[in-house]
């Protein structure tokens, strides 16, 4: 059984948690709180394998718990689950240790495959928070799960790469993003340029392993 906490300030989010985390057979919610001290007294009171704690609480903020937490209980894991998707915040959430980010729009499986992810020890952040990690504006490279997404790709060729990834052709990706199938292209050959790849294969696999899709 994967053991989960949770921490939340809005009792319908966390109806709403529970509810997902009941259908799934080897989950097991163990404790629930509404801000950062619960989720504190949580971690040290439950054995827990993974936390999902909001940012913006009462009391303590999902930040600060996060630090606190992963300080005095390192092996668990905690899964960020929040609306914020500004780099900075991102950036510091994971400077403290969180093993996940995930945003609040994310569907049921995505959440779930997720939980799985990070109890296994990888690294799960969503599709929006890659992008806005990999932005090009600060010069950096950002480590996910076991690659770096070089800066130099833009948000467009992140996009791309990631249509490709989920196998459709230069002529559905055109269509889905309003573009010509030979602008498509070009940015295919830009993409295999800059990571070094000699087939769509390899484009795919740098997809997977920097988590733009499952």
């Amino acid at each position: 059984m994967i053991k989960l906490a949770l921490a939340d300030d809005h009792q319908l989010v966390l109806d709403g948690l529970k509810s997902i985390i009941s259908d799934v057979e080897d989950f097991e919610l163990v404790a629930e709180g509404n801000n950062g001290r619960d989720i504190c007294l949580i971690a040290d009171n439950f054995d827990v394998d993974v936390l999902l704690i909001d940012i913006d609480m009462p009391l303590m903020n999902g930040m600060q718990a996060t630090e606190v937490i992963k300080k005095k209980h390192p092996n668990m894991k905690v899964l960020i689950l929040t609306m914020h998707n500004e780099k900075g915040i991102i950036q510091k959430v994971l400077e403290v240790g969180a093993d996940g980010y995930l945003l609040k729009n994310t569907n049921q499986d995505e959440l779930i495959s997720a939980i799985r992810k990070v109890q296994s020890g990888e690294r799960y952040f969503s599709a929006d928070v890659t992008l806005s990690l990999a932005s090009p504006a600060d010069g950096v490279k950002v480590r996910f799960q076991n690659v770096e997404i070089d800066t130099s790709l833009t948000e467009r060729e992140i996009e791309i790469l990631r249509l490709i990834a989920q196998g459709l052709s230069n002529k559905e990706i055109g269509d889905k993003l309003y573009i010509s199938h030979r602008t498509v292209d070009t940015h295919r050959t830009n993409l295999m340029r800059k990571l070094d790849a000699k087939n769509i294969a390899a484009l795919i696999r740098y997809a997977i392993r920097a988590g733009l899709i499952e």
